[in-house]
């Protein structure tokens, strides 16, 4: 029985691919702090974003909401987060916690869309700088601006801090350390500037993917490496004369390295919070977690970028500690979602789940225990249509061992989509016998019992959350 209320540090980093840990068991990474949280707690292997983009995500994390129900569909203006709505935060907030945010927003910016629901914040406008960048904090009419030199990962540490340092040690705190890295373009400090200089980074199996079986939508996706690259991803000059092999295997090595290098130091600075936590005697009572807002393509694919419903955009790394109740070194492998998370804050804090949260906590899984009744399919539905990277509008339904997407290639008149509709399609992943997702066996008549069994899976999840199936009106 739990005596006191715990203290909750959020770390969320951005764009930080599972596979680039290495409690995940990265082949090109090391992660020895991050590390720390899974091996003193526990590491969920399928936790899934339900909207791979980061302000969907983001939305979906802090209202316990899909997005057609917070209103967050894309990166577009007009569909930023809108801070009347409930989150955990204001719920926290309201029961004597003490609450913090700083480091990347990416909700929107000025009165209506500054963060609600904490105590103090600092936020990054936009995608923010990673060398000197400038802040908004919290101050009348959507807060000040204002520039802070240095290197924005240890900016946004030292702010997280300073600020356990100043606020009443007899009160609960959550804080929410919000790293903008590694969000592209990539731009490492001077300390790991050079970090794998000398190294050959190994290649993922599906760097030179050439997406034969596939949707077109796989085939046309604007986001391979070193062809759809720019000089600032690569900082240098790139050979166009090559041929694409080449260009995605010359690409890959600088690109993952710069990647790299951005994690070392969010790995660095999450060094130094457990180790002022474990320095004030706040080991024991707070809730340690480590996610990104969604996974990210490394080279797999070859690909960068995220918004396809691939198990690398899809997957979100989630490792969390809390003495209380966690065994050290445990594996979870139900399906947890970023809906789920304000539901398990809440609860581990003893505080009711409001019934418009569409998630449910999974405290029993921390315990070790799965309920009987627990998801065995998951939902998710990326809104845009080609206005980024040119991926096509899509959703579809994630069992453990089957993947269903449908393809339906319509922007649905939404802000910043693209008009043209697309040929709708759709892939059927056996992940099975195929985790790498390279043989879509839609169309093989093996499957056809399983197809229908998913679409009627599908149905039912849209139905119970409250989505509208895709109608054409062609």
């Amino acid at each position: 029985m739990r005596k006191e209320k715990p203290n909750f540090l959020f770390i969320m980093s951005d764009d930080h691919a599972s596979h680039a840990i290495s409690w995940y068991g990265s082949k090109i990474n090391k992660t020895p702090n991050i590390d720390r949280i899974g091996e003193e707690g526990m590491r969920f292997d399928n936790c899934f974003c339900t909207n791979s983009l980061c302000s969907p995500s983001r939305a979906s994390i802090l209202t316990g909401t899909y997005s057609h129900i917070n209103g967050v569909l894309t990166l577009a203006p007009l569909t930023c987060l809108d801070n009347r709505i409930l989150t955990f935060p204001k719920i926290l907030q309201q029961n004597g916690y003490q609450t913090a945010i700083f480091g990347k927003w990416h909700l929107g910016t000025g009165p209506q869309y500054c963060p609600s629901g904490f105590d103090e914040w600092a936020v990054l406008p936009g995608q923010g700088f990673y060398h000197n960048p400038e802040f908004i904090f919290k101050g009348p009419c959507g807060g000040y601006r204002k520039t802070v030199k240095g290197y924005v990962t240890d900016i946004i540490t030292d702010m997280c801090i300073e600020y356990l340092e100043s606020i009443d040690k007899n009160k609960p705190f959550c804080l929410f350390c919000h790293h903008k890295a590694p969000h592209r373009y990539w731009e490492p400090d001077e300390k790991h500037l050079h970090l794998f200089a000398n190294e050959e980074i190994p290649e993922p199996e599906t760097l030179l993917d050439d997406y034969s079986t596939r949707a077109t939508a796989a085939k046309v996706a604007e986001m391979r490496i070193g062809v759809h690259m720019e000089e600032k991803d690569l900082k240098c000059e790139i050979n166009r004369n090559l041929s694409e092999e080449e260009l995605r295997r010359w690409a890959y090595q600088r690109y993952i390295k710069d990647y790299l290098r951005c994690v070392a130091s969010i790995d660095d600075n999450v060094g130094r919070l457990l180790d002022y936590l474990d320095k004030k005697g706040l080991y024991k009572n707070t809730v340690v977690i480590y996610t990104s807002d969604q996974g990210f393509f490394l080279g797999d694919h070859g690909w960068y970028d995220k918004r396809f419903m691939y198990e690398e955009s899809l997957k979100m790394p989630f490792l969390i500690r809390y003495p209380e109740i966690i065994k050290p070194g445990s594996v979870n492998d139900d399906i947890v979602l970023n809906v789920d998370f304000a539901s398990l804050i809440l609860d581990l804090a003893g505080l009711p789940v409001p019934e418009s949260f569409q998630g449910r906590s999974f405290l029993p899984l921390l315990e070790g225990k799965t309920p009987s009744d627990w998801r065995d399919a998951m939902y998710y539905r990326y809104w845009t249509h080609r206005r980024g990277h040119n991926v096509f509008a899509h959703y579809g339904i994630r069992t453990k061992r089957y993947k269903l997407i449908y393809y339906y290639g319509d922007g649905l008149g939404l802000p910043w989509n693209c008009e043209e509709k697309e040929t709708p399609e759709w892939e059927l992943f056996d992940l099975e016998k195929d985790p790498y997702e390279l043989k879509n066996v839609y169309d093989d008549p093996e499957y056809s019992e399983v197809v229908k069994e998913l679409k009627n899976k599908l149905n039912k999840l849209q139905k119970e959350l409250g989505d509208t199936p895709y109608h054409s009106e062609d």
